[in-house]
């Protein structure tokens, strides 16, 4: 059963999230949580400010004083380095430590003006993560990973919007390749007791928790991101669960370039899952839709709720917000 890609401020072929539900170390793949912002005495008064802005956004920030044997002191303890330095500083005094990127952690680097905020490594295992939240300050984001060049979604990127993590991580060198050339397709989706025997172009991804709920959502063109974020907590109200039980929230792949949903989805660091219209069709829900008869797809919001849930069922059916927004909540 397919179940769709991701669609986020990052399109990465390793991701990265913070999203507060999710505590998987970073070196599975999906998350930086604990950051150290690296910095030369002088700076300090800048390093104050990154950490004044990233604080809410990371379980630990803490502000090192730059010497020369800094990074290897502190390598393995920390998920992100930010340099606030040259680049190159950063990575002649890194290159040595590195081994693996599945292991080594991310690293970062800004300048002190905040004009770029560069990953220089670990760019899918953190450090675009950290680039794009440097972003809220002004930095531009100089991500060079290939995916980011193409405008797509790699695995750990869908894994990541999922709340999943890669369990063989040395197959993306070949699955990644596949969504550069258009191959890949969608995630499928397999429900246990199974066992499955697979080859080494194939990509595992686990859940990470075994409960959470999913935010299915449909909408007009156009909605705003407050328009949305309306409708989520309207929907969440009428059931048991709230923003913390979210795993992500799922659409529809003509959905995935409406900008009030991105926004609303990076407000509240959930990924997005954008189904395609055969996983919907195989997961129609019980309200009627007009879109069916209009343009052949379901109603949006109750199949991707359904599409994304581990148990494939509704906990909400579809309401309507304004006329703008429908939401369906599915687990």
């Amino acid at each position: 059963m397919s179940s769709g890609t991701e669609n986020t401020d990052a399109t990465d072929d390793s991701g990265a999230d913070d999203g507060g539900h999710c505590s998987t170390p970073d070196s599975d793949g999906e998350v930086a949580e604990e950051i150290a912002i690296v910095s030369f005495g002088r700076k300090m008064d800048t390093a104050e400010e990154l950490e004044n802005e990233l604080e809410d956004r990371y379980a630990v920030i803490d502000i090192i004083e730059y010497h020369g044997d800094v990074f290897e002191e502190h390598w393995g303890e920390y998920d992100c380095f930010i340099g606030l330095m040259a680049s190159g500083i950063a990575m002649r005094k890194t290159a040595h430590l590195l081994d693996d990127k599945w292991d080594d952690p991310a690293i970062c680097v800004v300048d002190e003006e905040l004009t770029w905020a560069i990953p220089i490594t670990g760019g899918h295992h953190g450090a675009n993560q950290v680039a794009q939240d440097l972003a809220t300050m002004g930095a531009v984001p100089a991500m060079t990973t290939a995916s980011e060049a193409a405008g797509k979604q790699g695995v750990e990127s869908r894994a990541k919007a999922m709340d999943a993590h890669v369990v063989n991580g040395d197959s993306t060198v070949k699955t990644n390749l596949a969504v550069l050339d258009d191959t890949l397709g969608p995630v499928e989706r397999l429900e246990g007791p199974k066992a499955v025997l697979v080859g080494d172009d194939v990509t595992v991804l686990k859940r990470n928790t075994d409960e959470g709920i999913v935010i299915g959502t449909g909408s007009v063109s156009g909605a705003s991101k407050e328009a949305f974020l309306a409708a989520w907590e309207m929907a969440l109200e009428q059931t048991d669960y709230d923003l913390t039980d979210v795993e992500f929230v799922g659409s529809a792949t003509r959905k995935e370039d409406e900008d009030g949903l991105l926004a609303a989805a990076r407000e509240l660091d959930l990924g997005v899952v954008a189904f395609d219209k055969e996983t919907l069709l195989a997961h129609e829900g019980p309200t009627p839709s007009k879109s069916k008869e209009l343009i052949g797809w379901p109603g949006v919001s109750e199949a991707s709720a359904i599409a994304g849930g581990r148990e494939q069922e509704l906990v909400l059916e579809k309401v309507s917000y304004e006329n703008e927004v429908t939401v369906a909540i599915g687990r």
